[in-house]
């Protein structure tokens, strides 16, 4: 009897300590994303002038990806994709989220904090979050509703600008002013997070930037560091205020957005420079990015005025779903895994994040709803991904409504699903010839992958209903 005790003892006790180590051994998971910034903003991306040097040393020091998109051209439906590994469509999201508009990420919908915290994770959202009309709503879901365990910041952008802002929230509250600049801001309440963290669980740190979206300040010695591309007195733009019509705006030049990655390098920096610091590095799996293509000079409203966006020369911008408007910089550090100065050419979508972070944190990849996102782990690897056709949708300003890529040819449709114009990217990645009429047999195949991608968003079981008023057109 007393062995017998002691055997099942030795047994419970054998399980805690596998469970514990399994625990340990699963890497913390840093999720940086900037918001709109370009395929070329970044020097390690070749940009000639923005100096980046913490980004470009995460870029030496792990895997680059020339190759990898946003779910979406714009904010909303971008950061519904990455959360969740669906394509934005299926969850009702199809554009960027007004204020008080009513719409949200469904409750039904499961989230990568969700799938990380079941595997024992801690988790946090520091930074924007935009993925429902209203932080102090009680009826809209919420970061704490999904997953997180914390929450500290803004929705749509930051009110006046990204200096002193009076709409940041934490856990449900409204916050008086928070003094300084959003990028110092969210990196040390995301350290101050880490320091108070339960140290037993590994970590998912969600830290979404607010920079350089518009309308941005900065910092008076970044500013001069770019003083040469400045014309005149820095005067910010504070959102919500009336403005002049397009063919009426004059900018300062490229100057201030310079300096407003420059300092978002900065305080990014102070982030890495802690992880090293506290020993965890070699334990951190880092992934940068950017939820959409930048604004350029390009100018579609007044309160873009100087953001002057790199797209690295590819078509397009923020809003359209050409190459610039979707291909974004991506970096991913782990030393496990990745080795230092890799380049990766292979095609990889943010949703691909939700289920290769699951799995790789030892979680479980839902099974009851459409997942359009794959495991990439083999890319960390070095190793070649499976053929397959990759869809993107966009209501915006643009006619052309759908894009699909595969391997190095990509289709864009416009509203009614009709093909418009076929690329061949490894050919022609800036996208000026349309190759469409000459490639029949190309656009039957892209035309059949887009459609049964746009019947399988029309009858995701998850769909939201009318009420939501963002049910997908029929």
């Amino acid at each position: 009897m007393i062995l017998s005790c002691i055997f099942r003892c030795l047994i419970v006790l054998f399980t805690l300590v596998l469970s514990s180590f399994a625990i340990a051994t699963r890497p913390n998971i840093l999720l940086i994303t900037a918001d709109d910034l370009g395929y070329g903003d970044l020097g390690s991306f070749g940009h000639p002038v923005i100096k980046t040097p913490n980004l470009d040393k995460l870029a030496e020091e792990g895997l680059k990806l020339t190759n990898y998109y946003a779910p979406s051209a714009l904010c909303s439906p971008s950061r519904a994709g990455l959360m969740t590994g669906r394509h934005p469509y299926r969850t009702g999201i199809r554009s960027w989220i007004p204020r008080g508009s009513g719409v949200y990420l469904s409750k039904d919908e499961i989230t990568l904090a969700e799938t990380l915290k079941a595997a024992g994770y801690a988790t946090s959202h520091i930074g924007k979050w935009h993925l429902n009309s209203d932080l102090a709503s009680e009826v809209e879901p919420q970061p704490l509703d999904q997953g997180f365990d914390y929450f500290y910041g803004h929705n749509a952008f930051q009110v006046p600008t990204n200096l002193d802002p009076t709409n940041i929230y934490r856990n449900g509250e409204l916050l008086p002013k928070q003094k300084g600049f959003t990028a110092e801001l969210y990196v040390s309440e995301a350290i101050n997070w880490l320091e108070q963290r339960d140290v037993v669980k590994p970590f998912f740190l969600n830290l979404s930037m607010a920079e350089p979206h518009v309308t941005f300040e900065n910092p008076a010695e970044f500013n001069k560091m770019y003083a040469a591309f400045t014309k005149g007195p820095v005067v910010p733009i504070e959102s919500g205020a009336a403005g002049p019509r397009k063919h009426e705006l004059i900018s300062r030049g490229p100057g201030e957005y310079y300096a407003n990655i420059t300092f978002m390098d900065a305080q990014l920096g102070r982030l890495l420079g802690w992880l090293g610091e506290e020993g965890l590095s070699e334990s951190t799996i880092v992934i940068f990015q950017s939820d959409n293509g930048p604004v350029t000079s390009d100018w579609l409203y007044w309160f873009e005025l100087n953001a002057h966006g790199s797209t690295g020369g590819l078509r397009g911008r923020k809003h359209f779903l050409y190459e610039g408007g979707i291909r974004v910089p991506a970096i991913i550090r782990y030393p496990d895994l990745t080795r230092a100065g890799d380049v990766s050419h292979e095609i990889l979508v943010g949703m691909d994040l939700f289920v290769t972070l699951t799995k790789l944190a030892g979680g479980e990849v839902p099974n009851d709803r459409p997942i359009d996102g794959i495991d990439v782990l083999t890319v960390l690897k070095g190793e070649a991904l499976p053929d397959r056709a990759i869809t993107w949708a966009l209501s915006a300003v643009s006619e052309m409504q759908f894009a699909v890529r595969r391997g190095e040819w990509k289709m864009l449709s416009d509203g009614d699903l009709q093909p418009r114009q076929l690329f061949n990217l490894r050919e022609d990645p800036l996208e000026f010839f349309n190759l469409l009429a000459e490639n029949p047999s190309v656009v039957k195949r892209l035309d059949q992958d887009l459609n049964e991608a746009v019947t399988s968003f029309r009858s995701d079981p998850f769909l939201p209903d009318q009420k939501m008023k963002f049910r997908f057109a029929q």
